[in-house]
């Protein structure tokens, strides 16, 4: 079995980020459950915060270029929290879009992999990358 490339704090970043898109799956599949969500976003921070590092997560989110998606994403982490999930998770995914749009090309490639889904996910993932993308240079 080959080595991995993740030091053991990546790997327990990667598992909470797991959890945290599980808790945010659940959350939306039970018609917007206000703690779920939330427990979804603490969970994805925390995980993301442990597989890049706290400076690099910081540099990431204050970028000049993010600010919109920085803004997007803590409102709507704040409206879940006021006790308005749905417009909450919508301002919240319209961050994360901003936010991560970059990604969803690498994200492709790795997914187009998969048996019988990979290539219908890669497809649409290259879509809303190519559309968040073509969004980011108007701008």
């Amino acid at each position: 079995m080959p080595t991995m490339w993740l030091t053991d704090t990546q790997k327990i970043g990667v598992a909470f980020c797991s959890g945290g898109g599980f808790f945010l799956l659940g959350g939306v599949m039970m018609f917007f459950d206000r703690s779920m969500l939330a427990m979804g976003n603490i969970l994805f921070i925390i995980g993301l915060t442990l597989i890049i590092g706290l400076q690099k997560t910081t540099a990431f989110f204050a970028r000049r270029q993010k600010w919109k998606g920085t803004a997007a994403f803590l409102a709507g982490i704040s409206l879940i929290l006021l006790r308005w999930p749905f417009f909450g998770f919508l301002v919240e995914l319209y961050g994360i879009l901003v936010l991560f749009g970059d990604f969803f090309a690498t994200i492709a490639g790795f997914v187009g992999n998969v048996p019988v889904v990979g290539p219908y996910i890669q497809r649409a993932l290259e879509k809303i990358g190519a559309v968040t993308a073509g969004s980011e240079s108007q701008v």
